[in-house]
């Protein structure tokens, strides 16, 4: 099941009548299977390696799990708020804005599922003339708001000498904006892979994620989890942590065995699976607890620092209302296998 921010109504209709049957991981002793509702993306990513063989599954055989995909970090905000998803795979900007007003989404990151390099680009049809960021003055610049791809661009407009209100920013999911590129209505977009893939075979890309990380800008992906089902499901929590660790450590030991799982999920060549692996950074657990990133309970690292930063971001841009002290953002990171 794919969930576009249209469908998405319908998902949060149910949400309350799915709660009610005891959905999103009652514990209680009633002898009800508990649910765990787990909403990804597809990209390539190692949960899909998870999603793929099934290792949830067989090690929770008493639970009921289920996987939806999402099309933006956006949407899965939104489903997190309407009660129907318990777990996540997120970007950093919209993890970010979910941790300040208005939306306050009671969930916490508790792992780092890549650093994003050039999976995320900033792409401009050639027909369009335009050879660099300035070119985009008067240009219609497609992205899904509130997601890595939406911060990344801003940034880069902004490092660029660009008043992004001088570019007329275009709302769109990858799907959307992979029809609209193909139309000709938009000039460029802001997108991650597959759809990344298709734009850039007629397209000029004019900058990326991993170019905008090294100059400071980095954006990531994350695995959330509401707090409530953390509190209640430890042994879900710690089953995924296990299975996504493993999974992490085979990207760097046996890709091609990951690219065969994302290659059967996102519908792509195993060989275009493994070019997408290849575009971001992935960390285990323990690189996860380095000072640059989770640091420790004694010592937290910088993660918490590199999220208030994207809140204040899109503060400046007036995509949150305010943002909070960084004790609220530390205590939102659950560092994992602590």
């Amino acid at each position: 099941m794919s969930v576009t921010r249209r469908s998405l109504l319908s998902l949060l209709a149910a949400a309350p009548v799915l709660a009610a049957c005891g959905v999103g991981g009652s514990s209680s002793g009633s002898g009800e299977r508990t649910k765990v509702r787990i909403a990804y993306q597809s990209f390539a990513d190692s949960t899909l390696l998870l999603k793929d063989q099934g290792t949830l599954e067989k090690a929770l055989p008493d639970h009921d799990i289920t996987w939806t995909s999402f099309d933006s970090g956006g949407s899965i905000n939104t489903a997190f708020l309407g009660g129907a998803i318990d777990l996540a795979v997120i970007g950093s900007s919209p993890a970010a804005a979910a941790l300040c007003p208005p939306l306050n989404i009671p969930y916490r990151v508790i792992e780092l599922l890549n650093v994003i390099g050039d999976s995320e680009a900033l792409v401009v049809r050639k027909a369009s003339g335009v050879t660099d960021i300035k070119g985009l003055v008067g240009r219609k610049v497609a992205a899904p708001f509130s997601s890595t791809a939406h911060y990344s661009l801003l940034a880069a407009l902004r490092q660029a000498g660009v008043d992004p209100a001088s570019v007329t920013l275009v709302d769109l999911e990858p799907q959307n904006i992979q029809a609209a590129w193909q139309r000709g209505d938009i000039d460029g977009a802001y997108v991650w892979t597959p759809a990344l893939s298709v734009l850039q075979k007629d397209g000029l890309t004019l900058t990326d994620s991993a170019k905008l990380a090294a100059a400071g800008k980095p954006t990531l992906t994350f695995t959330v989890a509401r707090t409530e089902f953390i509190d209640r499901n430890p042994v879900v929590i710690d089953k995924w942590l296990a299975a996504t660790d493993d999974a992490l450590k085979k990207i760097k030991t046996d890709p091609k065995v990951v690219a065969e799982a994302v290659a059967r999920q996102i519908g792509a060549s195993v060989d275009d699976a493994l070019s997408q692996l290849k575009q971001n950074i992935y960390l285990d657990h323990a690189e996860q607890r380095t000072p640059e990133y989770f640091g420790t309970a004694d010592a937290p690292g910088k993660l918490a620092e590199q999220l208030r930063a994207a809140a204040q971001f899109l503060q400046e841009q007036k995509k949150v209302e305010s943002v909070p002290d960084l004790d609220v953002f530390r205590k939102a990171l659950r560092v994992p296998g602590a």
